[in-house]
């Protein structure tokens, strides 16, 4: 007996530096994001957010697409995947579009067609558009719109953020995805993802840093007026601590990953001088005591650097008197003591910790921050589906978000199919 919903399944993929997790959802009858398969496997055959080994990559992401598959019943066929690394790279741009005055108004049509101007630059050789994000648009002169779509005028104009990512590493990533027999249905860059379910919409108004400290890079986006205004990937992360650690220890590399987890804290101030614990560096016989303020001053180091290039880049873009909500962090390194207070002392912004919420179904392993980008991708996917909807006459589509292809029809179809 076949199992059939009526609702559009979301899949997502969040292919990280340390670990590969597939989600399966539905929207419910309420509008809220239901996860109904899980699939978690170690990151292999990646280094700071790009493939390094496309054949442990490969394996990696089938486990996970394995895993979830299984616990949701229902078999993978395209998917939204998140994409970081150090290639990213971000422009803004204007785009113009007449409009012909007629009695129904502005468009999705001339939208897209003053979107599509703004993406008409040149992008250097060897990159590839990966989201075009409208900020602001103005008709006729009048500026400061936010939804064009109904108005009447002759001119309308699009302020555009255009990010884009080097197309070796896009085309890597496609085909270890694709070698665990899923289509790639869009990608999404790391902190847009972690966004969608970290800020809420008066952060978003008010202007807010979205901060995504992962394994392998630090992940940001500034939000302002409702939409992002700067992108960002920085190539530092949780396991640079760990190879700090390593070095300043002389210790293994899972022996320094297992003390930053149990003792590890990124502000030396706020440790006591009487604590400490044992472990075995390398050329002892036997475990030696190390003082924990002593790793705490190895890691707080490093986070010092951290959150001093993210002011760095926050001062770059002008936008640093424009945040009054201050900083969100999420990813699973955010999680390690005193960096809330480093990253606010940094930044001289208020700053929280964020995970995702106001999830049901299989719930119990996606709590922390560390899963943030893997449930914005379902988000991502949930407003695509919502997009749709309304559009599925075979006109070209765009979301507002990125510019995609509209066969979606076909893929909601693949995934009601039940597994054998």
């Amino acid at each position: 007996m076949s199992i059939v919903t009526d609702n559009p399944l979301l899949v997502g993929i969040d292919v990280g530096t340390t670990k590969v997790c597939a989600l399966v959802g539905e929207t419910d009858e309420v509008g809220d994001l239901r996860i109904l398969g899980v699939g978690l496997e170690p990151a292999r055959g990646l280094r700071k957010g790009v493939v390094v080994n496309v054949e442990e990559a490969s394996q990696a992401i089938a486990a996970a697409v394995e895993k979830a598959q299984r616990s949701a019943g229902y078999e993978i066929g395209a998917a939204f995947v998140s994409l970081a690394g150090a290639h990213i790279a971000s422009i803004n741009s204007r785009g113009v579009a007449g409009i012909g005055g007629g009695s129904h108004g502005i468009d999705q049509d001339d939208v897209d067609r003053a979107l599509d101007a703004a993406q008409a630059i040149a992008i250097p050789h060897g990159r590839e558009v990966l989201h075009v994000i409208p900020r602001a648009f103005t008709v006729d002169g009048q500026d400061g719109i936010r939804q064009p779509l109904g108005m009447h005028g002759f001119r309308l104009e699009v302020e555009a953020h255009i990010i884009t990512a080097a197309s070796t590493f896009v085309q890597n990533l496609t085909k270890c995805v694709e070698a665990a027999g899923v289509a790639v249905e869009a990608f999404v860059l790391n902190p847009l993802a972690s966004g969608e379910v970290v800020l809420t919409e008066t952060e978003k108004e008010m202007g807010a840093i979205v901060c995504d400290v992962g394994g392998g890079t630090t992940d940001l986006a500034i939000y302002l007026d409702g939409n992002v205004w700067h992108s960002l990937v920085l190539s530092v992360g949780g396991n640079h601590l760990t190879s700090d650690i390593a070095h300043g220890l002389r210790l293994p590399t899972d022996t320094a990953e297992r003390i930053k987890l149990d003792y590890g804290h990124a502000c030396a101030a706020e440790v006591s001088a009487a604590e400490s614990f044992m472990v075995q560096p390398f050329g002892e016989d036997r475990p030696v005591q190390i003082s924990r303020q002593d790793l705490a001053t190895i890691i707080e180091a490093r986070v010092d650097e951290m959150f001093s290039l993210v002011l760095q880049e926050v001062k770059r873009t002008g936008y640093d008197g424009l945040l009054p909500a201050g900083i969100v962090l999420t990813g699973g390194a955010s999680l390690l003591p005193g960096l809330r207070r480093l990253a606010g002392e940094a930044l001289n912004l208020p700053c929280r910790v964020a995970a995702p919420g106001s999830l049901k179904g299989l719930v119990d392993k996606l709590q922390g921050p560390a899963f943030s980008t893997s449930v914005g991708l379902l988000r991502w996917a949930q407003q695509e589906s919502q997009a749709m909807l309304p559009r599925l006459n075979g006109k070209k589509r765009r979301n507002g978000h990125s510019a995609r292809s509209a066969a979606v029809s076909k893929s909601l179809d693949i995934f009601r199919r039940l597994l054998p």
